[in-house]
């Protein structure tokens, strides 16, 4: 026995219940039943018990051992690829590269400490997004000791791909205080903050006309603006 769905070009096709059998050294059909009218799960039923299968109820075909949140995270990937940042950082996949691309993800949905944020790529599919759901916190230290050493590798090529002669640029400079004395950089200056009483560091920001980051830097917190853009302009003029 089989189930045929006869086409019909007013309305839905009819679905016949048919027996093929042999009479005269030839094969014929005949109709055991019409189930036009079922619902189509019933249909499907029928048609998978009489291949031989059987139907177990839903309940007790699967067990959900885990779900995570993932919309969130094939967005923010998915918008990282299309920039090709991973390329960016470097061009050969590391251990390194995965960690820092992971936590750039991460602040983008959630910031967090350090010590949160390798916690936090197991509560979504962040961490086997990006090969990273074994992370601990001290490797995202050390990961952000390697993208150190790749800054200045980052910036020229973002310089060189955004940037042409004649080009205009943006420069910000901002501060912000520190508690505690054992920054380097720490000093008293023009507070930004309101805040003349604590010790404070700069941080510059060079962007093209759309507003891009191509470069960052940070500056003793006594230091003046013009002395900074004219270094950044000396800069970036031979970059």
């Amino acid at each position: 026995m089989h189930i045929e769905r006869i086409p019909n070009r007013k309305s839905h096709p009819t679905v016949l219940l048919r027996e093929c059998y042999r009479e005269d050294g030839k094969v014929k059909k005949r109709t055991l039943g019409n189930l036009t009218s079922l619902p189509d799960e019933v249909i499907e039923a029928i048609r998978v018990v009489l291949k031989g299968g059987r139907m177990i109820p839903a309940e007790s075909a699967m067990a959900i051992e885990q779900s995570l949140p993932h919309g969130h995270v094939a967005a923010v990937a998915g918008v990282m690829k299309s920039l090709g940042l991973a390329s960016l950082l470097g061009r050969t996949p590391t251990r390194h590269r995965n960690l820092i691309l992971a936590m750039i993800a991460q602040r983008i949905l959630e910031p967090a400490s350090k010590l949160a944020t390798h916690r936090l790529f197991a509560a979504s599919t962040l961490g086997d997004e990006f090969q990273v759901a074994d992370a601990n916190k001290e490797e995202l230290y050390h990961a952000l000791d390697w993208l150190l050493g790749q800054q200045e590798r980052i910036e020229k090529r973002l310089v060189k791909q955004h940037l042409q002669d004649g080009s205009m640029v943006l420069f910000d400079l901002t501060s912000t205080y520190l508690e505690g004395r054992q920054c380097e950089l720490a000093e008293f200056g023009y507070s930004r903050d309101h805040r003349p009483d604590r010790m404070q560091i700069e941080i510059g920001l060079l962007t093209d006309r759309e507003g891009r980051p191509l470069a960052v830097e940070v500056f003793p917190g006594a230091t003046g603006d013009p002395k900074v853009i004219r270094r950044v302009i000396n800069q970036w003029r031979t970059a």
